[in-house]
């Protein structure tokens, strides 16, 4: 048996090939196992993982000594393929992600890095007896691998903005059709009316004859240097994770599990809500004076920028920065640096990986390219901030 690793990242399936048609041949030798289970389905631009997150901690906490199991399908990893697939907060054992993958890899040989991955997840979990799943699309919505489910509990469309434009659509319009994709007939959807697509997404909603609930404008979220807090209906909850736009992917997470055939309590809305993680999400080390955030696009970045300005405004600061040159590096760079800010750039080894030698004049005046981050970390004094790329984020810290 081949490694799932050496299947995923051979040539001939590490890419991208949106289409449904291969997935539904997969899952049909496979007699069909995503129809036995029960979805919570989400898309968007910036904020799904947070939402899988915080919907994967809710349900695993409401459910805790019971027999009912929450599979988890998340993307893209940080240090191995077993985290894109979980039960009950438990990684996919080696073993069992190499068996998976062959059995997705023999039930069709044109399936693709995330169609293997898709295929496998959905194979596992009907296998080991899982009730619901949350489930976060790969790239898009519409023609996403992930869109072979027929009735979600609900589909949840996170904030939309560009990226992937060169499949997804250059207007927020387009992209914003894409994601509405996984929006089924006669099944809820879920989305904030601030959303840029709000408009297709409800026309798309209307079309299907989707109940569509709007996210609680109302929700706060406040750090305030020692303590994260959600502020929830006039009452206060210590949350785990940091960042004000956290409170629009909290307002989401409550209007989806009003769609679920369960009722989630106050007790267990505090147990979840304190222990959820999402790792390289603002993450903020204060004895290290580092914040590790998985910032990948220009809204994402914009996000961390505000972020850095409301609660670190008087901080000099040093950015260790890498991405994948697919993305617009030129405008993240823009929107996150201040005059007086240090820049180290990391060349990751990646096979995306944005070279030095690629960024703009301008960039490469006041950035320092280095191969050892590490020591940078560790040396200086200033509030230190790792972003650009989760891909770069795994690396570094793993290696690291």
């Amino acid at each position: 048996m081949q490694s799932a690793q050496s299947v995923l990242t051979s040539k001939n399936k590490f890419h991208v090939n949106l289409g449904l048609t291969r997935t539904y041949e997969a899952l049909e030798r496979l007699n069909n196992p995503q129809n036995a289970l029960k979805f919570i389905h989400v898309a968007g631009t910036n904020g799904k993982g947070s939402v899988c997150a915080m919907l994967n901690e809710i349900l695993c906490t409401h459910f805790l000594n019971t027999n009912v199991k929450v599979g988890l399908f998340t993307s893209p990893h940080l240090f191995s393929y077993r985290e894109r697939i979980k039960i009950n907060g438990e990684a996919i054992l080696q073993e069992n992600l190499d068996k998976y993958i062959e059995i997705a890899s023999k039930s069709q040989s044109e399936l693709t890095e995330f169609e293997l991955l898709t295929v496998a997840a959905m194979k596992y979990f009907c296998d080991g007896g899982v009730d619901y799943v949350i489930l976060e699309t790969g790239l898009g919505g519409r023609f996403d691998s992930t869109n072979v489910i027929e009735k979600p509990l609900c589909s949840v469309i996170t904030s939309i903005d560009f990226d992937h434009t060169a499949r997804l659509g250059n207007t927020i319009d387009e992209i914003a059709y894409q994601k509405a994709g996984i929006i089924k007939k006669n099944c809820p959807s879920v989305v904030s009316a601030h959303n840029k697509g709000f408009s297709v997404i409800k026309s798309c909603a209307d079309e299907a004859n989707s109940d569509l609930y709007l996210a609680d404008e109302n929700i706060k979220v406040e750090f305030d240097g020692e303590n994260n807090y959600a502020y929830i209906a006039g009452e206060k909850y210590d949350f785990s994770l940091l960042g004000d736009y956290q409170a629009q992917n909290l307002a989401l997470v409550l209007s989806a599990l009003e769609c679920l055939p369960f009722k989630i309590d106050k007790k267990t809305l505090a147990a979840a809500l304190k222990n959820v993680r999402w790792k390289f999400r603002l993450e903020y080390d204060k004895e290290k004076k580092m914040l590790i955030d998985g910032a990948h696009n220009p809204s994402g970045v914009f996000v961390l920028r505000n972020f850095l300005d409301k609660y670190f405004k008087n901080e000099k600061k040093t950015f260790v920065f890498g991405c994948l040159n697919n993305k617009d590096y030129k405008k993240m760079l823009e929107i996150l640096l201040n005059e007086d800010d240090e820049l180290y750039f990391y060349e990751f080894d990646y096979p995306c990986a944005l070279k030095y030698e690629q960024l703009p004049h301008e960039i490469k005046n006041r950035a320092q390219k280095t191969c050892d981050p590490c020591k940078i970390l560790d040396e200086t004094q200033n509030l230190k901030i790792v972003c650009g790329s989760l891909y770069m984020l795994g690396r570094l810290f793993n290696a690291g």
